[in-house]
């Protein structure tokens, strides 16, 4: 499915590890249980002075500083530098064929060094000492607060900026024309928009006890572990020699995989055994077939679309894998072989779109010069055709979504309604909101104002440059609408339980039919109506981090509203750059390209799809594909028969671990994530998450996060190294152990009489 579903997929594998004293409580929780932590549980307020919530009581401290100097030089210098390398870094990457979302960790983990060695060498002289402009270069030693400041600029440039994707598929894909201003207002406008209604929403999903965002639990263990006095044990590394190790090996590896190995991205083995068979190559292929014993011995591989498998607890990893396993292994081959919408005509494992006859389908000859469909051309050419397995990941899109919602009702429905009234009504306060009243907040005209001027910026933008954009000025009020409406359900959701319900099919869906024919006003509308939502979370999120850590509200406005509009104008400065620089940029003619932008190229299949020819010409009754819609059924009526079953067998607590959403939604980032990068993220996981924490806990509660950060960081700079150094100059070495996949009958049809260029015909 689409990239922008990474999030829902991630989000839940935070999830709750049942501990022996919690019985039935199924809260979600990090993937740090109480012993992991109970070296930081020390000096924690009485039960009646702390948090409700017992994850947070043994995590968060319940002491605050207010006179620790939090808006340092060194906070400027490394905050800014963290948001700009990241922000470069994740763009850069995420035209590639692998691409590596390098997260806020990564940074969090890197800057301690830095600060320190600051901290030392820095003159400490005081300039304009006694007036109200004081201040030092080296106020003192390097401290938690500017950490989690420099943390929450960094956490501006993990992931992605969403509507760079809208740029590629205009400029790249439809090979039409948008100026570098309307793209640079499209993403200032999506990244800044759902910071308006994020601060009016801050007393019902921050301040509340009850609204306690089980993700930043592991950020904060981590920052009490960074900065807690550590003795090198005898025999052993601290945790600062553990990752520069770590990252100094990373750095070195990456050469390999990045450059000069390259098959070790996805070692096919079966396809070398059989290299003349289609069916072989079609069950052995990592990147184009359903990956049997296929594994990737490459970091970006591992982690660039579940996100890093060292995060994740080991009962989220296996709803993930037996999810994978059921996609790819049970229902892929079922309808392949059954034939199902004339399956063997396309590839087992395409996100490319076809004509009837299996060849690719020329879209630029449906578009009339106005860029919208023309319907006769269409109709000459025929319609369109998805390889049965990019249709079924559309169906398992539909079943996460109400799967996701019925799974809230049925285990959640009663613990987020008391929940709500907290939030609502009573307003509960724990030491940590009592802490945080010490300091000025941010009067909500502040956000008002964000808010007002941002819609009437999007409106302009979409009104004036309508031939770009298409989306009319209703569509820019009713995309707020619903993402205003969705907010705080969605966030009270995710501020309990860790799963966030995604309104990208939504958005599709409704624009699709409201507007058919029109591709960026789709893409537009979808972007507007879920990413500003998405970015509120992300706000409200950042938010509570600093709320746990007492970072003064003002300085935290301060930091995301710099944090945003740097990473904007950064990711749109490396996409353009890239687009302008690279001749072949997402091209998928030659295999050894590394510069295929899978998650771009789903994004404009989808605006295909969804906007330019209509969700009813393909999914409603003029469609071939009508029958997909049944998924939305079967995803609200999975939860169910779970449900059902523990309540038949209540003792059974296995059964309680299976959630649907998590196990439906494993797969919604196929395509553009391939087999190799599940079988390899699965593997990873199972190592971390179960044996590890399970027999080496001191190894893992020590290390575990800090070589997730360390080879991120040493991935991550090896490969620009490399782009620099050999990419730039076009320097390139051909062998046989830099063909990626080595199976190139993965992508063959097997329909008889079906001739497509390269294959043999079965």
């Amino acid at each position: 499915m689409e990239e922008s579903t990474q999030q829902e997929v991630t989000a839940p594998l935070l999830g709750k590890k049942k501990t022996e004293d919690e019985g039935d409580n199924n809260r979600p929780s990090t993937s740090l249980s109480k012993d992991s932590d109970a070296e930081i549980s020390s000096g924690v307020s009485p039960e009646s002075e702390n948090s409700p919530i017992e994850q947070v009581a043994l995590t968060v401290p319940t002491t605050d500083d207010p006179t620790i100097p939090v808006l340092t030089f060194r906070m400027w210098v490394l905050g800014t530098l963290s948001c700009v390398l990241l922000s470069f870094l994740n763009q850069f990457f995420w035209y590639r064929t692998e691409p590596l979302s390098i997260t806020a960790i990564s940074a969090q983990i890197a800057v301690v060094p830095l600060g320190r060695l600051m901290a030392s060498w820095l003159p400490k002289r005081v300039f304009f000492k006694d007036s109200r402009w004081e201040f030092s270069l080296n106020p003192g030693p390097f401290n938690v607060k500017e950490h989690v400041l420099i943390t929450i600029f960094a956490n501006s440039g993990a992931g992605t900026v969403y509507a760079i994707h809208i740029v590629t598929a205009v400029k790249i894909f439809y090979k039409k024309t948008m100026t570098f201003f309307v793209a640079f207002l499209v993403v200032l406008t999506t990244q800044v928009l759902g910071f308006g209604w994020a601060g009016i929403y801050r007393r019902y999903l921050v301040e509340p006890a009850a609204m306690w965002w089980p993700y930043n639990l592991v950020q904060v263990s981590l920052f009490r572990a960074l900065h807690e006095k550590e003795r090198r044990p005898k025999g052993g590394l601290t945790r600062n020699q553990f990752f520069l190790i770590s990252l100094i090996c990373s750095f070195a590896y990456y050469v390999l995989p990045g450059y000069l190995f390259t098959m070790l991205t996805s070692l096919s083995w079966i396809c070398w055994i059989f290299p003349h068979s289609i069916l072989a190559q079609q069950l052995g292929s990592g990147l184009y077939g359903l990956g049997l014993g296929v594994i990737g011995l490459d970091w970006s591989t591992i982690s660039s679309y579940l996100g890093s498998p060292l995060a994740s607890p080991w009962f989220a990893t296996a709803n993930v894998a037996v999810g994978f396993v059921i996609v790819m292994y049970v229902m892929t081959p079922i309808t392949y072989w059954l034939n199902v919408y004339n399956a063997k005509t396309f590839p087992i494992f395409s996100d490319e779109l076809f004509t009837s006859t299996g060849q690719e389908y020329n879209i630029t000859s449906i578009i009339n010069s106005k860029f919208q469909l023309d319907v006769q051309a269409y109709e000459k050419e025929g319609p369109l055709y998805l390889s049965t397995f990019f249709a079924m990941t559309y169906g398992i899109g539909f079943a996460a979504l109400t799967a996701t919602i019925v799974h809230v009702l049925l285990f959640h429905g009663r613990e987020i309604w008391q929940m709500s009234k907290s939030a609502f009504q009573e307003k509960r306060e724990d030491i940590h909101t009592r802490l945080m009243r010490k300091y000025k907040q941010v009067p909500e005209w502040w956000f008002g104002c964000i808010l007002i001027a941002n819609i009437a910026l999007t409106i302009f933008a979409c009104e004036y440059y309508i031939d770009q954009l298409q989306l009319p000025w209703w569509g820019v009020l009713f995309a707020c609408g619903l993402a205003v409406f969705f907010t705080l359900p969605i966030g009270i959701i995710t501020a309990t339980t860790n799963q966030t319900p995604g309104l990208n099919i939504i958005t599709e869906y409704i624009m699709g039919y409201i507007m058919p024919g029109y591709p960026v006003a789709n893409m537009c509308f979808k972007v507007y109506g879920y990413i500003s939502m998405t970015q509120a979370l992300t706000f409200l999120q950042d938010f509570k981090l600093g709320h746990y850590m007492k970072i003064p509200p003002r300085t935290m406005f301060m930091a995301q509203v710099v944090g945003t509009l740097i990473a904007g104008v950064v990711y749109l400065g490396t996409a353009w750059w890239l687009m302008e620089s690279i001749s072949d940029i997402c091209e998928t003619s030659s295999s050894n390209s590394p510069w295929t932008c899978p998650s771009d190229r789903v994004f404009y299949d989808a605006s295909v799809i969804w906007g330019l020819i209509g969700p009813r010409r393909i999914f409603g009754d003029l469609g071939q594909y009508w029958a997909i819609n049944w998924f939305f059924l079967g995803g609200a009526v999975a939860p169910i028969l779970v449900w059902m079953a523990h309540k038949a067998f209540p003792n059974q607590e296995w059964i309680r671990l299976i959630n649907m959403p998590v196990l439906l939604g494993a797969t919604g980032m196929m395509p553009p994530a391939t087999a190799v990068n599940f079988t390899s993220w699965i593997i990873l996981g199972f190592l971390s998450g179960f044996v590890m924490y399970r027999y080496r806990r001191d190894w893992w509660q020590r290390n575990n996060y800090v070589l997730s950060g360390a080879l991120d960081a040493g991935l991550a700079f090896m490969g620009v190294l490399l782009y620099l150094c050999l990419g730039l100059e076009d320097i390139s070495i051909d062998w046989w152990g830099t063909n990626l996949d080595g199976c190139p009958l993965a992508s063959c049809p097997t329909q008889k009489g079906i001739v497509v260029e390269g294959c043999p015909v079965f």
